[in-house]
């Protein structure tokens, strides 16, 4: 799943001569919903800077998909469908806004860590077309879990479901920008992993990742002070999770893939559901 630009990874700026310039919110807006979601946004701009800005801007794509998802179960849910199938329409809303990628990532990183390869024969089998057995195993119970944990949450209302998958998608986006963090290296000097890994600061990773927080309460504040208080802890402990998957995957891999952005979202996302469904 280690998805490449149009027109190849940002290249690296010469010693002595100087970075591009600092790419507007526009900008990393664009590149942040042209490079992480199937919406018709064109990347106008490919480097480093516009990387950077566009991990920042994550969240704000966790927003908007995290959104439709809600909708989509909140709809079948209002107009008669059990709470089953409403946490099957929110689990499928944010599969289909990124092309499976995050799944597919989560599967390659489950079959390179469950091959117990050393790191170079581990990432060819990440970047092989076919799923394996971990890969298969894993996105299954992912899958199941997800689907589970929003139709308990749907079953306490529309908006209590709702709230869980915008917490959820904005987890998810959060461990985007944690994972493109400075200190966190490329695994391969290609692909999507490449042009993102290391282009955003400490300090802005973490406020990214607060905002996410933030929101995710903001959005079950209707529902109650318990259920916004259970969202901001729930995507907390899902950035963790997503934390200690990525250092996993880093001591594993030497670094970050595209295919591990997509496990760590994944990861984020589907502990947030559970701990807001167990607060």
């Amino acid at each position: 799943m280690d998805a490449s630009s149009p027109t190849g990874s940002p290249a690296g700026t010469p010693a002595g001569s100087p970075g591009p310039a600092p790419a507007s919110a526009a900008e990393g807006l664009r590149f942040a919903f042209g490079t992480l979601t199937v919406l018709p946004v064109r990347v106008a701009r490919w480097d480093r800077a516009a990387a950077r800005a566009g991990m920042v801007c994550a969240p704000a794509v966790g927003l908007v998909v995290g959104g439709l998802a809600a909708a989509a179960g909140a709809a079948l849910l209002l107009c008669g469908a059990s709470a089953l199938l409403a946490g099957v329409a929110s689990t499928a809303v944010p599969a289909v806004l990124t092309r499976g990628l995050h799944l597919d990532g989560l599967a390659d990183v489950a079959d390179g860590l469950g091959s117990g390869k050393p790191a170079d024969a581990a990432l060819r089998v990440m970047k092989q077309s076919d799923i394996g057995p971990f890969g298969v195993v894993t996105l299954v119970f992912v899958l199941l879990a997800q689907v589970a944990a929003l139709a308990e949450l749907y079953a306490r209302g529309w908006a209590a479901g709702a709230a869980g998958a915008v917490a959820a998608a904005l987890a998810a986006r959060g461990a985007l920008a944690l994972a493109a963090r400075r200190g966190v290296p490329a695994a391969r000097p290609e692909g999507l992993g490449a042009a993102v890994a290391e282009t955003v600061p400490r300090a802005a990773a973490l406020t990214a990742a607060g905002c996410c927080a933030v929101l995710a309460a903001g959005g079950a504040w209707p529902v109650g002070r318990t259920a916004a208080a259970a969202a901001a802890a729930g995507t907390v402990l899902g950035l963790c999770a997503a934390e200690l998957l990525l250092r996993h995957c880093v001591r594993r891999f030497g670094g970050v893939t595209g295919d591990v952005f997509g496990g760590v979202a994944e990861a984020a996302a589907s502990c947030t559901l559970v701990v807001a469904v167990l607060l």
